[in-house]
Protein backbone atom coordinates (compact mmCIF):
# COMPACT_ATOMS: atom_id res chain seq x y z
CA UNK A 1 0.00 0.00 0.00
CA UNK A 2 1.73 3.15 -1.22
CA UNK A 3 0.51 6.69 -0.54
CA UNK A 4 3.22 8.34 -2.60
CA UNK A 5 1.63 11.11 -4.64
CA UNK A 6 1.76 10.84 -8.42
CA UNK A 7 3.67 13.41 -10.42
CA UNK A 8 0.35 14.69 -11.73
CA UNK A 9 -0.83 15.31 -8.17
CA UNK A 10 2.47 16.92 -7.15
CA UNK A 11 2.22 19.32 -10.08
CA UNK A 12 -1.38 20.19 -9.20
CA UNK A 13 -0.44 20.65 -5.53
CA UNK A 14 2.27 23.13 -6.48
CA UNK A 15 -0.11 25.07 -8.72
CA UNK A 16 -2.89 24.99 -6.15
CA UNK A 17 -0.61 26.17 -3.33
CA UNK A 18 0.61 29.01 -5.54
CA UNK A 19 -2.99 30.00 -6.29
CA UNK A 20 -3.90 29.94 -2.61
CA UNK A 21 -0.87 32.11 -1.77
CA UNK A 22 -1.61 34.63 -4.51
CA UNK A 23 -5.40 34.83 -4.46
CA UNK A 24 -7.06 33.10 -1.47
CA UNK A 25 -5.12 33.93 1.70
CA UNK A 26 -4.68 37.65 0.87
CA UNK A 27 -8.44 37.99 0.28
CA UNK A 28 -9.86 36.32 3.38
CA UNK A 29 -10.66 39.70 4.91
CA UNK A 30 -12.17 40.98 1.68
CA UNK A 31 -14.49 37.96 1.48
CA UNK A 32 -15.81 38.61 4.99
CA UNK A 33 -16.26 42.30 4.23
CA UNK A 34 -18.25 41.56 1.06
CA UNK A 35 -20.55 39.14 2.90
CA UNK A 36 -21.18 41.76 5.58
CA UNK A 37 -22.13 44.45 3.07
CA UNK A 38 -25.78 44.80 2.06
CA UNK A 39 -27.67 41.58 1.35
CA UNK A 40 -25.60 38.79 2.93
CA UNK A 41 -27.20 36.21 0.67
CA UNK A 42 -25.89 37.64 -2.59
CA UNK A 43 -22.81 35.99 -4.14
CA UNK A 44 -19.52 37.70 -3.42
CA UNK A 45 -17.70 39.40 -6.23
CA UNK A 46 -14.34 38.13 -5.00
CA UNK A 47 -15.30 34.46 -5.44
CA UNK A 48 -16.90 35.03 -8.83
CA UNK A 49 -13.72 36.78 -10.01
CA UNK A 50 -11.52 34.03 -8.65
CA UNK A 51 -13.53 31.33 -10.44
CA UNK A 52 -12.37 32.69 -13.78
CA UNK A 53 -8.79 32.67 -12.54
CA UNK A 54 -9.12 29.07 -11.33
CA UNK A 55 -10.50 27.97 -14.69
CA UNK A 56 -7.66 29.71 -16.49
CA UNK A 57 -5.16 28.01 -14.17
CA UNK A 58 -6.59 24.56 -14.93
CA UNK A 59 -7.74 24.12 -11.31
CA UNK A 60 -11.42 23.48 -12.00
CA UNK A 61 -13.64 20.49 -11.14
CA UNK A 62 -10.67 18.68 -9.61
CA UNK A 63 -13.00 16.43 -7.57
CA UNK A 64 -14.65 14.64 -10.48
CA UNK A 65 -12.85 11.43 -11.47
CA UNK A 66 -14.43 11.23 -14.91
CA UNK A 67 -11.84 12.86 -17.17
CA UNK A 68 -14.54 13.99 -19.60
CA UNK A 69 -15.75 16.56 -17.08
CA UNK A 70 -13.06 16.79 -14.40
CA UNK A 71 -9.36 16.34 -13.83
CA UNK A 72 -9.55 12.55 -14.01
CA UNK A 73 -8.05 12.13 -10.53
CA UNK A 74 -8.46 9.13 -8.27
CA UNK A 75 -9.61 9.63 -4.68
CA UNK A 76 -6.01 9.16 -3.54
CA UNK A 77 -4.76 11.77 -6.01
CA UNK A 78 -7.47 14.26 -5.05
CA UNK A 79 -6.96 13.93 -1.27
CA UNK A 80 -4.01 16.36 -0.85
CA UNK A 81 -5.64 18.88 -3.19
CA UNK A 82 -8.88 18.80 -1.21
CA UNK A 83 -6.85 19.25 1.98
CA UNK A 84 -5.17 22.37 0.59
CA UNK A 85 -8.53 23.87 -0.39
CA UNK A 86 -9.94 23.02 3.05
CA UNK A 87 -7.50 25.39 4.75
CA UNK A 88 -9.93 28.23 3.95
CA UNK A 89 -13.60 27.39 4.40
CA UNK A 90 -14.85 29.20 1.29
CA UNK A 91 -11.94 28.27 -1.00
CA UNK A 92 -13.41 25.04 -2.44
CA UNK A 93 -16.14 27.02 -4.22
CA UNK A 94 -13.48 28.96 -6.12
CA UNK A 95 -12.45 25.69 -7.78
CA UNK A 96 -16.02 24.35 -8.13
CA UNK A 97 -15.17 21.71 -5.54
CA UNK A 98 -17.60 22.63 -2.74
CA UNK A 99 -20.41 20.68 -1.13
CA UNK A 100 -23.18 19.92 -1.81
CA UNK A 101 -22.50 20.63 -5.48
CA UNK A 102 -19.70 18.05 -5.73
CA UNK A 103 -21.96 15.24 -4.54
CA UNK A 104 -24.87 16.42 -6.66
CA UNK A 105 -22.69 16.63 -9.75
CA UNK A 106 -21.44 13.11 -9.11
CA UNK A 107 -25.05 11.90 -8.82
CA UNK A 108 -25.99 13.51 -12.12
CA UNK A 109 -22.83 12.28 -13.84
CA UNK A 110 -23.37 8.70 -12.66
CA UNK A 111 -27.13 8.33 -12.62
CA UNK A 112 -28.63 11.16 -14.67
CA UNK A 113 -30.17 10.85 -18.12
CA UNK A 114 -28.61 12.74 -21.01
CA UNK A 115 -31.41 15.29 -20.81
CA UNK A 116 -30.88 15.74 -17.04
CA UNK A 117 -27.15 16.16 -17.58
CA UNK A 118 -27.64 18.75 -20.28
CA UNK A 119 -30.11 20.79 -18.24
CA UNK A 120 -28.50 20.61 -14.79
CA UNK A 121 -25.05 18.99 -14.81
CA UNK A 122 -23.61 21.18 -17.54
CA UNK A 123 -24.32 24.53 -15.80
CA UNK A 124 -23.16 23.06 -12.48
CA UNK A 125 -19.89 21.97 -14.04
CA UNK A 126 -19.47 25.44 -15.47
CA UNK A 127 -20.12 27.04 -12.08
CA UNK A 128 -23.09 28.96 -13.46
CA UNK A 129 -25.60 27.65 -10.89
CA UNK A 130 -25.56 25.93 -7.50
CA UNK A 131 -27.61 23.08 -6.07
CA UNK A 132 -29.06 21.60 -2.88
CA UNK A 133 -29.45 18.09 -1.45
CA UNK A 134 -32.79 17.76 0.38
CA UNK A 135 -32.73 14.63 2.51
CA UNK A 136 -32.87 15.34 6.29
CA UNK A 137 -36.26 15.97 7.92
CA UNK A 138 -37.17 17.69 11.20
CA UNK A 139 -40.01 15.33 12.11
CA UNK A 140 -38.00 12.10 12.20
CA UNK A 141 -34.59 10.84 13.32
CA UNK A 142 -32.92 11.19 9.95
CA UNK A 143 -29.79 9.39 11.16
CA UNK A 144 -31.89 6.37 10.13
CA UNK A 145 -32.65 7.37 6.56
CA UNK A 146 -35.38 4.73 6.28
CA UNK A 147 -37.41 7.01 8.58
CA UNK A 148 -37.71 9.66 5.89
CA UNK A 149 -41.43 10.35 5.49
CA UNK A 150 -41.66 12.79 2.58
CA UNK A 151 -43.74 11.44 -0.27
CA UNK A 152 -43.26 11.24 -4.02
CA UNK A 153 -46.52 10.11 -5.65
CA UNK A 154 -47.02 9.61 -9.36
CA UNK A 155 -49.99 11.34 -10.95
CA UNK A 156 -50.07 10.75 -14.68
CA UNK A 157 -47.02 12.36 -16.28
CA UNK A 158 -46.01 14.08 -13.05
CA UNK A 159 -44.85 13.31 -9.55
CA UNK A 160 -46.47 15.15 -6.64
CA UNK A 161 -44.00 15.91 -3.84
CA UNK A 162 -44.89 16.65 -0.23
CA UNK A 163 -42.69 16.96 2.82
CA UNK A 164 -40.60 19.18 5.04
CA UNK A 165 -36.80 19.16 4.85
CA UNK A 166 -34.13 20.94 6.83
CA UNK A 167 -30.37 21.34 6.89
CA UNK A 168 -30.70 21.56 3.13
CA UNK A 169 -27.36 23.18 2.44
CA UNK A 170 -27.22 25.86 -0.23
CA UNK A 171 -30.96 26.43 -0.61
CA UNK A 172 -30.64 30.05 0.54
CA UNK A 173 -28.16 30.89 -2.21
CA UNK A 174 -29.90 32.77 -5.05
CA UNK A 175 -27.76 30.78 -7.50
CA UNK A 176 -29.34 27.53 -6.26
CA UNK A 177 -31.54 26.31 -9.11
CA UNK A 178 -32.02 22.60 -8.47
CA UNK A 179 -32.77 20.31 -5.49
CA UNK A 180 -32.08 16.59 -5.33
CA UNK A 181 -34.99 15.45 -3.16
CA UNK A 182 -35.24 12.10 -1.36
CA UNK A 183 -38.67 10.72 -0.46
CA UNK A 184 -40.84 7.62 -0.48
CA UNK A 185 -42.45 6.35 -3.66
CA UNK A 186 -43.36 2.93 -2.22
CA UNK A 187 -43.87 3.22 1.57
CA UNK A 188 -45.41 -0.26 1.80
CA UNK A 189 -42.50 -2.09 0.16
CA UNK A 190 -41.34 -4.92 2.49
CA UNK A 191 -37.77 -3.83 1.87
CA UNK A 192 -37.25 -0.57 3.77
CA UNK A 193 -34.34 0.23 1.47
CA UNK A 194 -36.53 0.02 -1.63
CA UNK A 195 -39.16 2.49 -0.46
CA UNK A 196 -37.13 5.60 -1.28
CA UNK A 197 -36.40 7.45 -4.49
CA UNK A 198 -34.53 10.57 -5.54
CA UNK A 199 -35.96 13.16 -7.87
CA UNK A 200 -34.91 16.50 -9.32
CA UNK A 201 -36.96 19.49 -8.15
CA UNK A 202 -36.25 22.89 -9.72
CA UNK A 203 -35.98 25.65 -7.10
CA UNK A 204 -38.74 27.71 -8.72
CA UNK A 205 -41.30 24.87 -8.72
CA UNK A 206 -44.68 26.07 -7.35
CA UNK A 207 -45.23 24.64 -3.88
CA UNK A 208 -41.55 24.89 -2.87
CA UNK A 209 -41.08 27.38 -0.02
CA UNK A 210 -37.81 28.10 1.77
CA UNK A 211 -38.99 28.91 5.30
CA UNK A 212 -35.79 30.06 6.97
CA UNK A 213 -32.05 29.69 7.20
CA UNK A 214 -30.66 27.64 10.07
CA UNK A 215 -27.66 29.17 11.84
CA UNK A 216 -24.90 27.02 13.32
CA UNK A 217 -23.72 28.39 16.69
CA UNK A 218 -24.96 31.76 15.47
CA UNK A 219 -23.23 31.60 12.06
CA UNK A 220 -25.59 31.84 9.09
CA UNK A 221 -22.98 30.59 6.61
CA UNK A 222 -24.11 33.22 4.10
CA UNK A 223 -24.29 33.33 1.15
CA UNK A 224 -24.46 29.52 1.20
CA UNK A 225 -26.58 28.73 4.24
CA UNK A 226 -28.67 25.78 5.40
CA UNK A 227 -32.43 25.93 5.01
CA UNK A 228 -35.72 24.52 6.20
CA UNK A 229 -37.99 23.94 3.20
CA UNK A 230 -41.61 22.94 2.69
CA UNK A 231 -42.69 21.00 -0.40
CA UNK A 232 -46.46 21.36 -0.69
CA UNK A 233 -47.94 19.48 -3.66
CA UNK A 234 -44.94 20.44 -5.77
CA UNK A 235 -45.25 18.87 -9.20
CA UNK A 236 -42.42 17.85 -11.49
CA UNK A 237 -42.35 15.77 -14.69
CA UNK A 238 -41.81 12.01 -14.40
CA UNK A 239 -38.62 12.53 -16.42
CA UNK A 240 -37.10 14.18 -13.32
CA UNK A 241 -36.84 10.83 -11.50
CA UNK A 242 -33.24 9.72 -10.98
CA UNK A 243 -32.37 6.16 -12.03
CA UNK A 244 -35.84 4.82 -11.23
CA UNK A 245 -38.33 4.40 -8.41
CA UNK A 246 -37.05 2.63 -5.33
CA UNK A 247 -33.38 3.31 -6.05
CA UNK A 248 -32.86 6.23 -3.69
CA UNK A 249 -30.64 4.30 -1.28
CA UNK A 250 -28.52 3.02 -4.12
CA UNK A 251 -27.93 6.60 -5.24
CA UNK A 252 -27.36 7.78 -1.67
CA UNK A 253 -24.61 5.24 -1.09
CA UNK A 254 -22.95 6.21 -4.35
CA UNK A 255 -23.14 9.86 -3.34
CA UNK A 256 -22.28 9.76 0.35
CA UNK A 257 -19.07 7.72 0.15
CA UNK A 258 -17.09 10.32 -1.79
CA UNK A 259 -18.92 13.15 0.00
CA UNK A 260 -17.88 11.84 3.41
CA UNK A 261 -14.23 11.45 2.52
CA UNK A 262 -14.15 14.89 0.87
CA UNK A 263 -15.36 16.42 4.15
CA UNK A 264 -12.56 14.58 5.96
CA UNK A 265 -9.93 15.75 3.50
CA UNK A 266 -11.02 19.36 3.93
CA UNK A 267 -11.09 19.00 7.73
CA UNK A 268 -7.45 17.92 7.73
CA UNK A 269 -6.57 21.16 5.94
CA UNK A 270 -8.69 23.14 8.41
CA UNK A 271 -6.93 21.49 11.35
CA UNK A 272 -3.51 22.15 9.80
CA UNK A 273 -4.40 25.83 9.54
CA UNK A 274 -5.52 25.87 13.19
CA UNK A 275 -2.25 24.25 14.29
CA UNK A 276 -0.32 26.79 12.24
CA UNK A 277 -2.17 29.64 13.96
CA UNK A 278 -1.63 28.05 17.37
CA UNK A 279 2.12 27.78 16.81
CA UNK A 280 2.49 31.35 15.57
CA UNK A 281 0.33 32.78 18.33
CA UNK A 282 2.09 30.97 21.17
CA UNK A 283 5.53 31.91 19.83
CA UNK A 284 4.56 35.59 19.82
CA UNK A 285 2.99 35.82 23.29
CA UNK A 286 4.81 35.88 26.62
CA UNK A 287 3.25 34.72 29.89
CA UNK A 288 4.95 34.23 33.26
CA UNK A 289 8.29 35.23 31.86
CA UNK A 290 8.52 33.01 28.80
CA UNK A 291 6.76 32.45 25.47
CA UNK A 292 3.47 30.58 25.74
CA UNK A 293 4.96 28.09 23.26
CA UNK A 294 7.55 27.16 25.90
CA UNK A 295 4.93 26.23 28.47
CA UNK A 296 4.77 22.45 28.87
CA UNK A 297 1.02 22.26 28.38
CA UNK A 298 1.34 24.15 25.08
CA UNK A 299 4.14 21.88 23.85
CA UNK A 300 2.03 18.85 24.67
CA UNK A 301 -0.98 20.22 22.79
CA UNK A 302 1.10 21.13 19.75
CA UNK A 303 2.67 17.66 19.75
CA UNK A 304 -0.68 15.93 20.22
CA UNK A 305 -2.20 18.03 17.42
CA UNK A 306 0.58 16.95 15.08
CA UNK A 307 -0.03 13.31 15.98
CA UNK A 308 -3.82 13.54 15.60
CA UNK A 309 -3.65 15.30 12.23
CA UNK A 310 -1.14 12.86 10.78
CA UNK A 311 -3.15 9.88 12.06
CA UNK A 312 -6.31 11.24 10.44
CA UNK A 313 -4.49 11.94 7.19
CA UNK A 314 -3.09 8.43 6.97
CA UNK A 315 -6.49 6.89 7.69
CA UNK A 316 -8.05 9.14 5.05
CA UNK A 317 -5.43 8.13 2.49
CA UNK A 318 -6.03 4.46 3.32
CA UNK A 319 -9.78 4.92 2.79
CA UNK A 320 -9.14 6.76 -0.49
CA UNK A 321 -6.76 4.02 -1.64
CA UNK A 322 -9.33 1.33 -0.89
CA UNK A 323 -12.12 3.24 -2.62
CA UNK A 324 -9.94 3.40 -5.71
CA UNK A 325 -8.77 -0.23 -5.63
CA UNK A 326 -11.61 -2.33 -4.16
CA UNK A 327 -14.60 0.02 -4.34
CA UNK A 328 -16.73 1.98 -1.90
CA UNK A 329 -18.69 -1.02 -0.66
CA UNK A 330 -15.64 -2.93 0.55
CA UNK A 331 -14.13 0.32 1.84
CA UNK A 332 -17.28 1.04 3.90
CA UNK A 333 -15.55 0.44 7.24
CA UNK A 334 -12.62 2.71 6.38
CA UNK A 335 -14.98 5.45 5.18
CA UNK A 336 -16.99 5.18 8.41
CA UNK A 337 -13.80 5.22 10.50
CA UNK A 338 -12.45 8.40 8.94
CA UNK A 339 -15.87 10.05 9.14
CA UNK A 340 -15.67 9.60 12.93
CA UNK A 341 -11.97 10.31 13.33
CA UNK A 342 -11.53 13.45 11.23
CA UNK A 343 -14.27 15.69 12.71
CA UNK A 344 -13.33 14.69 16.27
CA UNK A 345 -9.68 15.37 15.51
CA UNK A 346 -10.47 18.76 13.98
CA UNK A 347 -12.69 19.76 16.91
CA UNK A 348 -9.91 18.94 19.37
CA UNK A 349 -7.13 20.68 17.46
CA UNK A 350 -9.24 23.79 16.84
CA UNK A 351 -10.30 23.83 20.49
CA UNK A 352 -6.65 23.84 21.59
CA UNK A 353 -5.93 26.61 19.08
CA UNK A 354 -8.80 28.65 20.53
CA UNK A 355 -7.40 28.13 24.02
CA UNK A 356 -3.95 29.25 22.88
CA UNK A 357 -5.44 32.51 21.54
CA UNK A 358 -7.11 33.31 24.86
CA UNK A 359 -10.14 35.58 24.58
CA UNK A 360 -9.27 36.30 20.96
CA UNK A 361 -9.91 32.67 20.09
CA UNK A 362 -13.64 32.94 20.64
CA UNK A 363 -13.97 36.11 18.58
CA UNK A 364 -14.15 36.22 14.80
CA UNK A 365 -10.72 37.88 14.59
CA UNK A 366 -8.81 34.65 13.99
CA UNK A 367 -11.45 32.52 12.25
CA UNK A 368 -11.17 29.77 14.84
CA UNK A 369 -14.67 29.98 16.30
CA UNK A 370 -16.18 29.69 12.81
CA UNK A 371 -13.82 26.81 12.00
CA UNK A 372 -14.93 25.03 15.17
CA UNK A 373 -18.60 25.49 14.27
CA UNK A 374 -17.98 23.91 10.88
CA UNK A 375 -15.98 20.99 12.29
CA UNK A 376 -18.52 20.32 15.04
CA UNK A 377 -21.34 20.24 12.48
CA UNK A 378 -19.53 17.47 10.60
CA UNK A 379 -19.91 15.16 13.57
CA UNK A 380 -23.59 15.14 12.51
CA UNK A 381 -23.63 15.73 8.76
CA UNK A 382 -23.54 12.68 6.46
CA UNK A 383 -24.38 10.47 9.41
CA UNK A 384 -23.67 11.13 13.10
CA UNK A 385 -20.73 9.58 14.94
CA UNK A 386 -23.00 7.09 16.70
CA UNK A 387 -24.31 5.59 13.45
CA UNK A 388 -20.84 5.19 12.00
CA UNK A 389 -19.50 3.69 15.24
CA UNK A 390 -22.36 1.18 15.30
CA UNK A 391 -21.57 0.19 11.72
CA UNK A 392 -17.86 -0.14 12.48
CA UNK A 393 -18.59 -2.23 15.57
CA UNK A 394 -20.86 -4.59 13.66
CA UNK A 395 -18.30 -5.01 10.88
CA UNK A 396 -15.63 -5.78 13.45
CA UNK A 397 -17.83 -8.31 15.27
CA UNK A 398 -18.70 -9.99 11.97
CA UNK A 399 -15.15 -11.35 11.88
CA UNK A 400 -16.02 -13.56 14.84
CA UNK A 401 -19.68 -14.51 14.42
CA UNK A 402 -21.91 -15.40 11.50
CA UNK A 403 -24.09 -12.64 10.05
CA UNK A 404 -27.36 -14.20 11.27
CA UNK A 405 -25.92 -14.64 14.78
CA UNK A 406 -24.80 -11.01 14.84
CA UNK A 407 -28.24 -9.82 13.74
CA UNK A 408 -29.87 -11.92 16.47
CA UNK A 409 -27.44 -10.55 19.05
CA UNK A 410 -28.13 -6.95 18.06
CA UNK A 411 -31.91 -7.59 18.08
CA UNK A 412 -31.76 -9.17 21.56
CA UNK A 413 -29.74 -6.25 22.91
CA UNK A 414 -32.41 -3.87 21.65
CA UNK A 415 -35.11 -5.86 23.49
CA UNK A 416 -33.11 -5.92 26.73
CA UNK A 417 -32.53 -2.16 26.57
CA UNK A 418 -36.25 -1.52 26.10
Amino acid sequence: MSFEYSQKTLDLMARLNAFMDEHIYPNEGRFLAEVAEGDRWQPTQIIETMKDKAKAAGLWNLFLPESEHGAGLTNLEYAPLCEIMGRVLWAPEVFNCSAPDTGNMEVLARYGTEAQKEKWLKPLLNGEIRSCFAMTEPEVASSDATNIASSIVRDGDEYVINGRKWWSSGANDPRCKIFIFMGKTDPDNPSRHSQQSMILVPRDTPGVTVLRHLPVFGYDDAPHGHAEIVFDNARVPVTNMLLGEGRGFEIAQGRLGPGRIHHCMRLIGLAERALEKMCKRTLSRVAFGKPVAAQTVTLERIAESRILIDQARLLTLKAAFMMDTVGNKIAAKEIAMIKVAAPNMACQVIDWAIQAHGGGGVTDDFGLSYAYAQARTLRLADGPDEVHRNAIGKMELSKYVARDQLQAYVASSRVSRS
